[in-house]
């Protein structure tokens, strides 16, 4: 069952605009930010703009309705209308979501503030002139943020915040984020891919009591799998895995990385003939027998470097949450109920 990736700690440029003081945001009326804040408010009235509900604080900050609906509307126009369309527990998902990125992004800047870490003004340059190249140039870039009601001096200042996130966090987390020659002979000595066959069946959106008769269900279906039944055919009669029922359940030699975790572990610890026990995802409940596994065949020189980056990306990914984890504990930071 193929991983579907929602989560990045990478830092947009352009995205939010943070600020470190004590500041409240709220909507002026007959903005277009307040009319998109009324009609959302239709369906979670919560985000009434006249009401300005605050949605998440910590001790030096709160974070407003109108500060997340400005950051939709100066941001994300290609998607308001998905936004729209939603229900209402689909927006606040969303608001939810927003809120605590943008909470992350304030937290970081009063760490960096702090610790007084210094952005060069030329580095803000460059990567404005990247921002002009992407728009087709400075005329057009500038014509883009006078239709969006932004101004040349926010996007510096947006740049310059995630300048200074990034530089915070490469000085603070560069330790932890080390990696050693032993680390990467051990990475390479690993399995590199899987071949699996798997049966699924779902309990996305099913109630608890249904979920207990499909697990008796799959725990019959183990059994069969376990005393020597064509493991294709029992895929073929029960399986409910659109990406693998005509091929007899087979995922082949996919990577670590590109299943849902419960699903990779036992891919690349079952021993290679056998079935597992039952499996349960945020999919429903699976069974796997693993075909077959194979190492890296690339001498480790010609892939030290690309290995050496993916342990890199782990840990920096590893630090990150915890360095985060920290910061909202310390500032009690939380997302309020709304």
């Amino acid at each position: 069952m193929k991983k579907i990736f929602v989560f990045s700690v990478l830092l947009s440029l352009v995205i939010f605009s943070c600020s470190k003081k004590v500041d409240v945001v709220k909507l002026e009326k007959d903005t277009p930010a307040y009319e998109l804040a009324t009609e959302l408010s239709k369906k979670l009235p919560s985000l009434d703009p006249d009401e300005n509900r605050v949605l998440a604080s910590a001790r030096d900050f709160k974070i407003t309705t109108g500060e997340i609906v400005q950051i939709i509307h100066n941001n994300f126009a290609n998607r308001i209308g998905q936004l729209k369309s939603m229900d209402a527990n689909g927006i606040k998902e969303v608001i939810e979501g927003l809120s605590n990125g943008l909470g992350e992004q304030k937290l970081l800047l009063n760490a960096a503030e702090k610790k007084n870490i210094i952005v060069p003004q030329t580095e803000v340059d460059s990567i404005l002139s990247l921002q002009y190249q992407r728009a087709g140039g400075k005329e057009k870039f500038m014509e883009w943020l006078n239709k969006n009601g932004m101004s040349i001096e926010k996007v510096k200042n947006d740049i310059q915040n995630s300048l200074t996130i990034n530089h915070y966090l490469d000085e603070t987390l560069s330790k932890e984020t080390e990696v050693s020659e032993e680390e990467i002979q051990k990475l390479y000595n690993e399995d590199k891919t899987a071949s699996v066959r798997h049966i699924l069946l779902m309990t996305q959106g099913k109630s608890d009591s249904a979920k207990i008769e499909i697990r008796k269900k799959m725990e019959v279906i183990l059994e069969r799998a376990k005393q020597g039944e064509d493991f294709a055919k029992l895929v073929e009669e029960y399986s409910e895995d659109p990406g693998s029922k005509n091929n007899g359940g087979l995922y082949k030699d996919f990577g670590r990385g590109a299943m849902v975790k419960p699903f990779e572990d036992a891919a690349f610890s079952v021993p290679i003939g056998e079935i597992s026990d039952i499996i349960e995802t945020r999919f429903g409940y699976h069974i796997l027998k693993v075909i077959d596994r194979k190492k890296e065949t690339q001498p480790l020189e010609k892939v030290q470097l690309q290995l050496e980056k993916k342990i890199k990306e782990k840990k920096q990914n590893e630090a990150y949450l915890d360095h985060i984890k920290n910061l909202k504990e310390e500032s009690k930071f939380k997302i309020l109920e709304f």
